[in-house]
């Protein structure tokens, strides 16, 4: 019989028991957290392969991540805190108190306004709980990570934003501040030559101006419905796999790429875009 949610709870008990496995016995909430976050990861790159038509691998890495949660479970239960029945409790509870519009009789016209819904339940969840309890000195943007990736963070930020209106109408006005930004980027530049090496002022400049020029791309890529955090791990697979190609077709001919020419270098990254389309 194939085994079922029950059967890896009990198997997570049975690792952690006596007559367990030793090194499973010895985690922490501080030693799995690595291994949560690199699960999770895993995970988030196993999307694109399944999106591609290939979702074997997602298959294996969502099983990777629930067990991760299963094993913080257990360790929450020996400690007395809590157990895997309360975490899938407390996230149905929460799903179906946040979906009024399937679960109850509220409705809504768009997805605009159900998102604004959503928010408006999860200040409300947090002023019941007590974390907000005057309403002041919060902000919506509280929820967002500070230790996530920056993309991610910056991504989730303005989502939450534009959901309170506070975001460009369309992508043409998104592109409109990324030529803003360049130029901007381009002036610090300027001044930093201008000043010279040991301008810290002026490279300080630079380290905002670059990071603003980030930030609007990531906005054009949520108003195009693009994940970023996925598209720039996408070019980063494609650069690996050009400029692999670059260090084999050299070897091949008995050359290391440190003496490669750039004109050399180029044509042969021309040569794997060429075999990419």
């Amino acid at each position: 019989m194939p085994a079922d949610f029950q059967d890896l709870v009990a198997l997570m008990s049975r690792l952690r028991s006596p007559e367990g496995c030793p090194w499973d016995r010895e985690q922490t909430y501080a030693t799995l957290a690595p291994m949560l976050l690199e699960e999770a990861y895993e995970a988030f790159e196993a999307v694109e392969e399944a999106r591609r038509g290939r979702p074997e691998h997602l298959r294996e890495e969502l099983g990777d991540l629930l067990f991760q949660i299963v094993f913080y479970a257990q360790v929450a239960a020996e400690r007395g805190e809590f157990n895997i029945e309360d975490v899938t409790e407390r996230i149905h509870a929460k799903m179906v108190r946040r979906h009024p519009h399937v679960f109850g009789d509220v409705k809504v016209r768009d997805n605009e306004e159900l998102l604004r819904n959503w928010e408006a339940l999860k200040a409300e969840e947090k002023r019941a709980s007590g974390e907000d309890a005057a309403g002041e000195d919060t902000s919506l943007l509280d929820g967002v990570s500070r230790k996530a990736p920056a993309l991610m963070e910056a991504h989730q930020l303005t989502t939450k934003a534009a959901r309170v209106g506070f975001d460009w109408q369309d992508v043409d006005d998104v592109f409109d501040k990324l030529s803003e930004e360049i130029e901007e980027l381009r002036a610090a530049i300027r001044e930093r030559r201008a000043a010279g090496r040991e301008a810290e002022a002026e490279q300080q400049r630079v380290r905002e101006e670059v990071g603003d020029l980030l930030f609007v791309v990531t906005n054009i890529a949520r108003h195009l419905a693009v994940e970023p955090e996925a598209a720039l791990k996408l070019t980063n697979r494609k650069f690996r796999r050009r400029f692999r190609h670059i260090e084999q077709s050299l070897r091949s001919r008995g050359r290391d790429i440190r003496d490669a020419t750039l004109e050399e270098m180029e044509e042969l990254w021309q040569e794997a875009k060429s075999s990419d389309e």
